[in-house]
């Protein structure tokens, strides 16, 4: 098993005074030749958007962008005539394929809202955009890793262009928990939301990541209460 270490304090920051941004990767003003993605994902932008702004309509291209809100809910539209509220506890997923126009807003005039902005670089290009949206029973994700995204439109969750599985899970202290590959030729980028985890002799902390290869499992023990994103995705692009 093949590790790299994110902790938190290694992302890039930047505050816009609406939006505060944390970037795993390489993305806008934030640039680190040696972060520019894990595999195929391209983009881990943990925002904080302040009450009642957002991000006016823009456009993206040929990318798979996974919205993950973690407090607050967001307001969505775009040009397919698509408007929605996302929640905790929602995921949200795109396919730009070739082209699509969205803006996203704090639903709340009172309260900020923080989500992930995941993008994912698809196996497939220009197909015809897409949306869809999903909400998740809180309870699925007790002590286990609840499926949220795979290529495949029957399983659980969304589902996106590319070879990749999303799962969330929300575990008790002093517990020991598996993940097992789907793909043997897949990587794996946990970040931690919250807690405390050790894998092998890392160990992690809220908001800290670590890229996996060359395995096709990952023990992770658990210190304290911890709420864990695993993306399995390929890596060698």
């Amino acid at each position: 098993m093949e590790t790299v270490l994110h902790t938190a304090d290694s992302r890039g920051h930047a505050n816009h005074g609406w939006l505060d941004s944390h970037h795993s990767f390489s993305f806008a003003g934030y640039f680190n030749p040696d972060r520019m993605n894990f595999g195929v994902l391209r983009v881990l932008n943990d925002d904080i958007v302040s009450p009642s702004m957002g991000f006016g309509t823009h456009g993206h291209q040929n990318m798979e962008i996974v919205s993950i809100p973690l407090e607050g809910d967001l307001k969505h539209k775009d040009d397919t005539g698509r408007e929605a509220i996302i929640k905790e506890g929602d995921i949200q997923v795109m396919s730009a394929g070739t082209g699509i126009q969205h803006s996203e807003f704090n639903y709340s005039n009172e309260n900020p809202v923080n989500f992930l902005q995941i993008w994912i670089i698809p196996n497939q290009q220009n197909v015809t955009p897409r949306y869809d949206q999903i909400s998740i029973d809180p309870s699925s994700t007790k002590n286990k890793f609840q499926q949220i995204l795979s290529p495949n439109k029957e399983d659980d969750g969304v589902w996106i262009y590319q070879e990749a599985w999303f799962h969330l899970g929300e575990f008790d202290a002093d517990t020991t928990v598996a993940y097992t590959l789907r793909n043997k030729n897949n990587g794996v980028y946990l970040f931690l939301l919250e807690g405390q985890v050790n894998i092998g002799d890392l160990s992690l902390s809220r908001r800290d990541a670590v890229g996996i290869t060359k395995t096709h499992e990952v023990q992770i023990r658990v210190k304290e209460s911890s709420k864990l994103l695993i993306m399995e995705i390929p890596v060698n692009v």
